[in-house]
């Protein structure tokens, strides 16, 4: 989906490195969707939404502040609704084919309480997708993040990541995981943590929420000339980025997991 000039969150998603590679992750995981009742809950700001709304299928999205919210329903309109941390979801038991979790858990205080309410939406033998930071030990990405003050506190995370192991515990009582993978290896990381430190330096304007900093509109607006010039640098920091299959002993920096409710 290519964007016009007046989506802005798409032509800054079609820009991102680390997102495009989410992306391709999260559609591998993705069982099919068409005929099928599905949520999406913290899909980017409303772009991951979009995009998977455009796979078939009734989609619903849901966020955790009312900013996100208001993105997300700026993107695709109709059933978006808002969570709440350690409440339950404004959702039906069993309502649902598939949840797809983006970007999501590491933002919770109750992560547990939020896989139960998971289990409680879905139905028997519904399929939950979940992606999260991988939290790796002696990593480097982490090292350089922190160096570049990129904080967990700055993107609105509780909790680091996770490990494999503590993702299938998390996801243990009243799912069965059937596939685990990582994906963001060094070059990615070392791309999305320069132009993450570029971005956040000009980020006047931005709002900070539970979810991180979330670009506006009239923040793009001012960025427009160095967007521009980002753009010509694009192709060449893709090009960087798949340097990571030099390196395909390693495990990615970040974790996507499928399971089934049990």
């Amino acid at each position: 989906m290519r964007a016009s000039p007046d989506d802005w969150h798409l032509r800054l998603f079609e820009k991102s490195v680390i997102k495009q590679v989410k992306l391709c992750a999260l559609r591998d995981f993705l069982p099919p969707t068409e005929g099928k009742v599905c949520l999406d809950l913290g899909g980017d700001n409303g772009v991951i939404s979009r995009l998977l709304r455009a796979h078939g299928g009734v989609w619903h999205s849901a966020d955790l502040n009312d900013d996100a919210v208001e993105s997300i329903r700026s993107l695709v309109g109709e059933r978006v609704s808002k969570t709440v941390d350690g409440a339950a979801m404004p959702f039906a038991d069993g309502q649902f084919d598939l949840v797809a979790v983006v970007d999501y858990l590491e933002h919770l205080r109750d992560d547990r309480g939020c896989v139960a309410e998971l289990r409680r939406i879905l139905r028997p033998g519904g399929v939950l997708v979940v992606n999260v930071p991988h939290l790796k030990r002696r990593s480097v990405s982490r090292l350089l993040r922190s160096l570049a003050g990129l904080t967990d506190e700055q993107h609105g995370h509780l909790r680091p990541g996770y490990s494999r192991q503590g993702l299938e515990s998390l996801l243990g009582n009243g799912f069965r995981v059937t596939r685990v993978s990582t994906y963001s290896r060094f070059f990615t990381e070392l791309v999305d943590i320069a132009v993450t430190r570029a971005s956040s330096a000009s980020a006047g304007g931005a709002v900070h929420s539970t979810k991180g900093l979330l670009i506006t509109e009239a923040q793009m607006k001012r960025m427009e000339k160095r967007f521009r010039l980002y753009c010509f640098a694009y192709p060449c920091l893709r090009l960087l980025s798949k340097l990571d299959a030099l390196v395909p002993f390693t495990e990615g920096h970040r974790l996507i997991v499928r399971a089934e409710r049990a």
